[in-house]
């Protein structure tokens, strides 16, 4: 509800924009996807950043100085070592909140709205709304296969090893 009322014509940002003289009319932040992309964001990054954090935190520090100790300047350290041995942890992370935002409901239907609407939103408009219980079910197939192939288009895109998911350890 916070973000509704720092997006909204009279809110925050708009006042701290206005006052600064970057605009002179108020910009359009709630009610729209901008404001549900900021919400969602909000919400589901926490879900991205501590996968990826525990990944990061195990990585040996000794790796690093090796590399460096080779000849690896700072960059060539993180693209060769750092980031493929923090993959795992990015391809949880990714997957956790892929997820979850397939079900996501009620942020996009706040700070949407009604304007916005999301694959969740539409199976229930159809079954509640409309009382198409068939299309509703038709719909919540049409995304279990959609999730089944883009998970495995993803899991086959950076690998078993690379993920970590499915292993057999």
């Amino acid at each position: 509800y916070a973000w509704l009322v720092i997006l909204q014509r009279k809110g925050l940002i708009n006042s701290w924009l206005i006052d600064l003289g970057i605009i002179s009319q108020p910009l359009s932040l709630a009610n729209n996807f901008s404001g549900v992309v900021i919400g969602m964001t909000h919400i589901l990054l926490p879900f991205l950043v501590l996968p990826l954090y525990a990944s990061m935190k195990t990585i040996d520090t000794d790796c690093l100085r090796a590399g460096m100790n080779l000849g690896a300047g700072p960059t060539a350290t993180f693209r060769q070592i750092f980031f493929p041995l923090s993959l795992p942890g990015l391809a949880s992370g990714v997957v956790i909140v892929f997820v979850l935002c397939l079900g996501f409901f009620v942020t996009p239907a706040l700070m949407g709205g009604g304007k916005v609407i999301m694959w969740a939103m539409r199976m229930e408009q159809t079954t509640s709304l409309y009382s198409n219980w068939g299309a509703g079910a038709a719909l919540g197939v049409v995304l279990l296969v959609v999730t089944l192939a883009l998970l495995g288009l993803f899991q086959w895109l950076l690998g078993a090893r690379a993920t970590g998911v499915w292993s057999s350890r």
